[in-house]
C-alpha cells in the first residue's frame, strides 16, 4: 500500500468520489471482506461488494487474500493508498493550466501551479515505482510569521535573489532539469 496514490484516470476519480466508494477506501486501509465492510457501513454485503467491484476495476483496490470458508471464497481486500489525490489530468482539456494565468501574483496561479505539481509529480512517481526506483525530490515546509506587508515584500525580495543566484551556481544547461516551484499563503485557521 502507498501513502499517496495520484488518480489521473477519470472513470477512477469519479469512481473515488462517490461518497460511499470513499467511505469504503477509507476502510479499506485495514484489509477487510464485503461481509466485515457490510456491517461496518451499514449496508448490505451485496451492495457493498457491488461498489468493491466498482472500485476494483479502476485500481483503487486490490486483493490482499482470499479465505476458504465451507464452500465459498471471502475475498479480502484493501485500498491501494492510505490516502488519495486527483490530478488535474482527470480533468483532460478543462485542467488547470499555469501558463494560462494572466496573473502570476493571484491565488489562482498558485493553485494552478499546485495542480501542475500534482499531474507532473503523480506521474513521474507512477513511473519511478514501475521501475523500482525512488524519484528524487526536495520539499521545504516551514511557517513564517510577518509583522507587515513590507516586512513580507522584504523577505519575497531577499528570497527572489537568493534563490536566482543559487539557480545560477548550480543550473547547467547539460543537466536534468528540474522544476523549483516556491509558494507562500497566509496559511488556514485552525477550525475545531
Amino acid at each position: 500500500m502507498h501513502d499517496i496514490e495520484v488518480i489521473e484516470d477519470p472513470a477512477a476519480a469519479a469512481s473515488a468520489l462517490d461518497p460511499m466508494r470513499s467511505r469504503l477506501l477509507a476502510e479499506l486501509a485495514e484489509p477487510g471482506s464485503a461481509a466485515t465492510l457490510a456491517a461496518r457501513v451499514g449496508l448490505a454485503r451485496q451492495k457493498v461488494n457491488y461498489h468493491l467491484r466498482a472500485l476494483e476495476a479502476h485500481g483503487l483496490v486490490e486483493l490482499a487474500e482470499e479465505r476458504k470458508r465451507g464452500g465459498i471464497t471471502e475475498r479480502v481486500l484493501r485500498a491501494t493508498a492510505a490516502s488519495y489525490v486527483i490530478s488535474p489530468a482527470a480533468l483532460a482539456e478543462a485542467a488547470v493550466d499555469p501558463d494560462q494565468a494572466a496573473d502570476r501574483f493571484s491565488a489562482r496561479y498558485l493553485i494552478a501551479l499546485a495542480g501542475r505539481l500534482v499531474r507532473e509529480i503523480g506521474g513521474l512517481a507512477r513511473r519511478a515505482d514501475a521501475a523500482g526506483r525512488r524519484l528524487p525530490t526536495l520539499s521545504i515546509d516551514t511557517e513564517i510569521g510577518f509583522r507587515s506587508a513590507e516586512e513580507r515584500a522584504a523577505f519575497a525580495d531577499d528570497l527572489t535573489t537568493a534563490v536566482l543566484e543559487l539557480a545560477a551556481r548550480y543550473h547547467h544547461d547539460d543537466g536534468r532539469l528540474h522544476r523549483l516551484v516556491v509558494a507562500a499563503h497566509p496559511k488556514p485557521e485552525e477550525t475545531p
